[in-house]
């Protein structure tokens, strides 16, 4: 966009602690008051452009790419093609839609320095990205007043931010999910998780569902995120879980984003001298790909419960995804319908896109991104999500989730080597998450 550079909103400090819930019903609180009393501020000055008329309507998307840890490839790939397919077909109420990508390269300062950029860019929201290193970026949109739509959700900064406006509930919600589903089928449970700020909170979200459901909690491993291999990690990990009965095997949870198959390989040459034990784990994990490169029917992943928050690849609701995928994408071996990142992409931009419709002529900024979303707007997802609303609520403010509106999970399980639905339909895991223990 052109024009002079807006006057930037200010928030609270991040390094106000607030005890929880206090702390997550003032920062939401706080950002209402702030928005409310400002004639001008909150993200634009008279004379701005910002996206009216013929100025492009610029957005920001990011992720790993690259690394030796998680990568995202797929999420800022599939961003340029929808800008490339939205552009074909008359573009955003007649705007042109302009992507900016940025490879985060799962650090702190590339995260800051993508954050850095989306501000410099004028860009009026921060769409379907993937980030472990919320303390780094959040600063800088909450002081540009930048909303963060459409989060992977890996951050509880995602879930607190007054400028983030989630539309799954993360990895609380698929750790939730799985643990209480667990809890009736397996025997002792091991959790294999990132050696991270980010994995420290996947036990507490597991045990609120192993709990739930009257189990033991897990056993808690922490394992380096770029390990090329993790034979230690696997053996500790069966000889917890090796006590389960024929009824109720031992359950091996493995999280570790990308270096989950690397996991399962030291598993399967591992688990040889070991009573079979089971594996379970959630998307963002393992998709189709990794069970077929891992044996399919064959595999460590046969049987396995795997919990994501979308319906699978398969089920026709994803057409139009797969539409703009196949139009302008075809050949992109980086853009995957089967990967939750492409998935939360596609779900983000279609908020981001029911945000710019409900501005109609009217300019596009940041500000009235947000005070689109933030008046009541209801968004369809056509079923792939429930109708997702960003109010605050005290719901999950508890427990320090006040910006998280969708705890559905849907329940998947491989069977003769594919990733099939376990149940129809979602399970709603909010009274789960309302007793995790997060002190």
């Amino acid at each position: 966009m052109t024009g002079r550079r807006r006057t930037r909103d200010t928030f609270l400090p991040r390094s106000i602690r607030i005890p929880r819930p206090a702390r997550a019903k003032a920062v939401a609180a706080g950002a209402l008051v702030a928005c409310a009393s400002l004639a001008v501020g909150c993200g634009i000055v008279p004379g701005a452009t910002g996206g009216s008329g013929d100025d492009p309507v610029v957005v920001m998307t990011w992720a790993p790419e690259g690394t030796g840890a998680t990568n995202m490839p797929g999420m800022p790939a599939f961003a340029r093609a929808y800008a490339r397919w939205v552009n074909a077909n008359g573009g955003l109420n007649g705007r042109k839609l302009s992507v900016l990508t940025c490879n985060e390269h799962n650090d702190a300062v590339s995260a800051a320095k993508c954050a850095r950029r989306a501000v410099k860019e004028d860009a009026v929201a921060v769409v379907g990205s993937y980030s472990q290193h919320s303390d780094a970026f959040f600063p800088h949109l909450e002081g540009a007043g930048i909303p963060y739509i459409g989060g992977y959700g890996v951050t509880d900064a995602e879930f607190t931010s007054p400028l983030s406006y989630p539309v799954n509930g993360g990895q609380p919600t698929l750790l939730a999910g799985l643990g209480k589903e667990l809890a009736t089928v397996c025997g002792p449970v091991a959790l294999i998780r990132p050696d991270t700020i980010a994995g420290d909170t996947l036990p507490t979200m597991l045990n609120a569902g192993l709990t739930a459901g009257d189990h033991d909690p897990s056993s808690d491993q922490r394992a380096a995120e770029d390990a090329t291999e993790y034979s230690a990690q696997a053996e500790e990990a069966l000889e917890k879980t090796a006590d389960g009965t024929a009824d109720r095997k031992g359950c091996v949870v493995p999280a570790l984003g990308d270096r989950t198959s690397t996991f399962m390989d030291s598993f399967r040459r591992t688990r040889e001298d070991f009573p079979a034990v089971r594996t379970a784990t959630v998307l963002g994990s393992v998709d189709q790909s990794v069970i077929d490169s891992s044996g399919g029917a064959s595999g460590p992943y046969e049987g396995a419960y795997v919990t994501g928050w979308y319906p699978v690849a398969s089920d026709p609701r994803w057409e139009a995804m797969k539409k703009v995928i196949s139009e302008e994408a075809f050949s992109d071996t980086r853009i995957d319908a089967g990967d939750t990142g492409v998935q939360t992409t596609w779900i983000a931009y279609s908020v981001f896109r029911a945000a710019v419709d409900a501005l109609g002529d009217g300019e596009v900024t940041a500000h009235t991104v947000r005070r689109a979303l933030d008046d009541g707007l209801k968004v369809s997802t056509g079923g792939l999500t429930p109708t997702l609303r960003w109010e605050f609520t005290d719901q999950l403010a508890s427990i320090g989730f006040p910006r998280l509106v969708n705890a559905n999970v849907t329940l998947q399980t491989v069977k003769r080597g594919r990733l099939v639905a376990a149940k129809q339909g979602f399970v709603d895991t909010t009274k789960t998450l309302e007793t995790a223990d997060v002190d």
